[in-house]
């Protein structure tokens, strides 16, 4: 299911508010032994969160499909950086990575379990029975999480204020919505937006693609760029999100 981009918070008695974690979204699906993790994009996740897909394997239940965000916390704070470094073609780099800073899976959808599917139920519903999922499977599970939600438009707001750092902004759902697996017809997203004035200085293709990816950027500071070796402030970013927003 997708989001649509509006520039405020909708109010009324018709929407569930939820945080917007910065990390990646994923999809969560186990048939006994079996479990696969799966991007937005339709990728493959399971050989980068090893360590996540450990913490499903070890949950009571069998059979169920998931929708969350993984993230990967360090230092009481969440770091796209190293959820980014993830993606690394070496299974030991990755599994070195997972030992270090074990990645999260923040869960606030559940689309099947117990037998049924759940995509045609509202969301009211499918909250329902997420909670009682979480109840009786996430309590020693350290690395599965549910996300918290709200019908509360003031208790949204606040979170909206202190987006930044682990927030990217709110999601707003429909109650009375069945899951639009790749519609963006029952939820909107709202991001606090910050502008910066740059300078590019260059860039590289990302491997084996015609995509961006990686930038040289040059920020202006108050006596403006160093005048000696411009290339002295400018500093290589990861530029996924903005391929994915052009």
């Amino acid at each position: 299911m997708e989001a649509r981009l509006v520039d405020e918070i909708p109010a009324g008695d018709d929407w569930q508010y939820e945080p917007k974690w910065d990390g990646f979204r994923c999809l969560a699906f186990r048939h006994g032994e079996e479990i696969y993790l799966q991007s937005k994009a339709g990728q493959p996740l399971a050989r980068y969160f090893p360590d996540v897909v450990s913490a499903v394997a070890r949950l009571p239940e069998r059979q169920f499909v998931l929708d969350g965000e993984l993230v990967v916390p360090v230092s009481g704070a969440l770091s796209f950086n190293e959820l980014q470094l993830r993606l690394h073609p070496a299974a030991s780099r990755v599994q070195k990575l997972a030992k270090a800073h074990p990645a999260t899976y923040i869960v606030f959808d559940l689309l099947a379990g117990n037998g049924q599917v759940y995509l045609e139920r509202a969301l009211r519903e499918r909250r329902e029975f997420l909670e009682t999922f979480s109840r009786l499977n996430f309590r020693s599970a350290r690395q599965l999480r549910l996300s918290p939600a709200t019908t509360d438009h003031a208790i949204a707001t606040a979170w909206f204020n202190k987006t930044g750092g682990d927030l990217d902004g709110i999601l707003a759902k429909r109650l009375d919505a069945p899951y639009a697996s790749g519609e963006r017809t029952a939820m909107v997203k709202v991001k606090q937006i910050r502008t910066a004035d740059c300078v590019v200085g260059g860039f590289r293709y990302a491997r084996d693609s015609r995509l961006i990816g990686s930038l040289l950027l040059g920020l202006y500071g108050d006596d403006g760029l160093p005048p000696r070796g411009i290339h002295i402030c400018f500093q290589s970013i990861r530029t996924s999100r903005v391929n994915k927003e052009i």
